[in-house]
């Protein structure tokens, strides 16, 4: 049975009292820019998708946990959620007159929970959540502005094998579930910075810079770039395929901090390589946008023919309030649930068996044993052949024995 898109019909004529009622539910059932119902059988297909990799994350050590969806302010945007503030709907609490925020990401409230329900809980914490998240304003790639996440989280791990897990549990969790042409492109959004601080690089010419090479144009990065131009233009170059372009990064002579990140960078890749050979790794050592609260490597994951990321995340510093300082190491991903189901072929609808009026719940209860969805009639008098048709079975009980409506 499928509902989508249905919408109420206006007869045509016939006097302004029908006309005005179904102009009033059309207005009802519209709904802000961004926002959407989700019918059958989308709704139903998102939950088990969802359920999905929620099971696949806790079969590998990550635990659940379920933040809600309305925070103080204060906790919500501090930390790594300074960086979806401008996003973040505020509210009025009218029990502690307070500020709140609805959830514009998860990532900083799993933090939270880990400094503060969990402290005491044994390091490296595991945590995978799943939840709807709402926004200010959508983007060109996702107009969407509430949306499902499903990710995981490492925290208290600082070593390249925590980053390595977690790239290699996102692929793998979106393969399990049938995505396929996978590839992850990795940035270091901390190596630009770096240069331009070592080069004093800053103010009106720094956001120049950083313009250009956001745009890839290394023209504009060598007319407002000065003394770091020439690193910042062999950083640019070294994009592309991870393979073919990290020998090259390692030939750019780089500020120590800097040249720890090509190292971690470097050092990523090859764990991945370990646990995902057929994987295909990208490299963009100038990207930034996206993983402004990261504090090392990040990573997006696509997949061929798809418009839009299927996953993201990276290392940062889980803060769980502004007093917590400099906060625990941590690596994450997020999974867009919305972006993943365009990749996706639904299963295909269940067997349909209306039940007519008088049928025991043990004969419903073998059915659904057997796999059938059932539809009770709730009419005595209607034709069972006819009712399971308009119903949208595409069975009826007859004799105990399902009979096809048609055929």
């Amino acid at each position: 049975m499928s509902f989508s898109r249905n919408r109420p019909r206006i007869a045509p004529g016939g006097g302004s009292g029908p006309k005005r009622i179904m102009s009033d539910l059309e207005h009802k059932a519209l709904l802000p820019a961004g926002l959407r119902d989700m019918l059958p059988p989308d709704a139903a297909f998102e939950a088990e998708i969802v359920e999905r990799l929620v099971a696949f994350l806790g079969a590998r050590g990550y635990v659940r946990v379920k933040p809600p969806l309305v925070e103080f302010e204060d906790s919500l945007l501090s930390g790594a959620g300074v960086a979806v503030s401008p996003d973040t709907f505020r509210l009025m609490d009218p029990v502690s007159q307070r500020m709140m925020g609805v959830r514009a990401d998860i990532t900083p409230q799993i933090a939270r929970i880990a400094l503060s329900r969990l402290a005491a809980a044994a390091r490296p914490l595991r945590l995978s959540y799943a939840g709807e998240v709402l926004r200010v304003r959508g983007t060109q790639l996702r107009p969407e502005r509430q949306f499902v996440q499903v990710g995981a989280e490492l925290i208290g791990a600082a070593g390249p094998l925590a980053d390595a897990e977690i790239i290699v549990t996102a692929t793998e969790a979106l393969a399990a579930i049938g995505v396929g042409g996978l590839s992850v492109d990795l940035t270091t959004p901390r190596l630009v910075p770096l240069v331009c601080a070592r080069f004093g690089l800053e103010g009106e010419a720094g956001r120049m810079v950083r313009a250009a090479l956001d745009r890839k144009d290394s023209v504009g990065v060598a007319a407002h770039a000065g003394p770091a131009a020439e690193t910042l233009a062999a950083l640019l170059a070294a994009t592309g395929r991870f393979e073919d372009v990290y020998p090259r990064l390692q030939t750019v002579s780089l500020p120590d901090e800097a040249a720890e990140e090509r190292d971690r960078v470097g050092a990523i890749a090859a764990l991945i390589r370990n646990g995902a050979p057929d994987l295909p790794l990208t490299l963009d050592p100038v990207e930034h946008r996206g993983f402004e609260y990261h504090t090392g490597i990040g990573f997006t994951v696509f997949a061929g023919g798809v418009r839009g990321e299927l996953a993201g995340g990276g290392r940062y510093r889980a803060r769980g309030g502004e007093d917590d300082g400099e906060g625990e190491r941590a690596t994450g991903f997020t999974l867009y649930v919305d972006t993943i189901l365009r990749t996706l072929t639904p299963p295909p609808a269940q067997r349909c068996i209306l039940l007519p009026v008088g049928v025991d719940a043990a004969a419903a209860q073998a059915l659904h044993e057997a796999g059938w969805v059932t539809v009770a009639s709730l009419d005595e008098n209607a034709d069972p052949r006819a009712e399971a048709a308009r119903l949208g079975c595409d069975h009826v009980l007859d004799g105990g024995v399902p009979s096809p409506v048609r055929g």
